[in-house]
């Protein structure tokens, strides 16, 4: 096994390559989410338009989920040949026996877009568990990073200012400070 010295500078590079894993892990979702709308208005503009019957609908318990999910099971004919493939109720879920339009993509008969614009499959859930992966990556490394930088040597600490104080009568060196300026006018006289 190998060990590497715990320098300050071992430490605040690994803090500062902990921060940049984090970030592109939860990046990956948000762009993953981008190209799969982009890849929806592809398919609504390419793709072979036809109908699709919902045969079937699956809820299964939450697992170690706190809500159940939801499936969706699509039939439908593309060139003579029948089809079924599933797709995931996320903000739509249709009855069965309700028919839906959808858009099949020429190159790969399983995959297609719905009228409702949810794609076939269930696409996005891995991006989506490392997007949780990263965001708990920067929630410990973004405080062991800020725990590394130098604040107290770049931005050091104010010292309060001290007033010079009046000799007092007797004392040896001892000084008495008074809460009152000065000359200052006492208005209650």
């Amino acid at each position: 096994m190998i060990t590497l010295p715990r320098s300050p500078a071992w430490m605040t590079l690994g803090s500062v390559l902990l921060v940049l894993a984090g970030g592109a892990l939860l990046w990956l979702p948000f762009h993953t989410q981008n190209e799969l709308d982009d890849w929806t208005t592809e398919l609504r503009a390419t793709g072979v338009p036809t109908r699709a019957i919902v045969y079937d609908r699956v809820t299964k318990s939450g697992g170690n989920r706190t809500s159940p999910s939801t499936t969706m099971y699509f039939r439908y004919e593309l060139a003579g040949r029948t089809y079924e493939q599933e797709v995931g109720c996320v903000e739509v879920c249709r009855s069965t026996g309700e028919e839906v339009s959808i858009w099949v993509n020429p190159a790969d008969s399983g995959d297609f877009v719905t009228d409702f614009d949810q794609l076939s499959g269930h696409r996005g859930r891995v991006q989506g568990g490392l997007g949780v992966a990263g965001f708990a990556t920067l929630v410990v490394a973004i405080p062991l990073l800020l725990s590394r930088i130098p604040f107290q040597r770049w931005f050091p600490p104010r010292k309060p200012r001290r007033r010079p104080g009046a000799p007092a009568r007797g004392g040896a060196g001892f000084t008495i400070r008074f809460k009152h300026k000065r000359g200052a006018r006492n208005p209650q006289r």
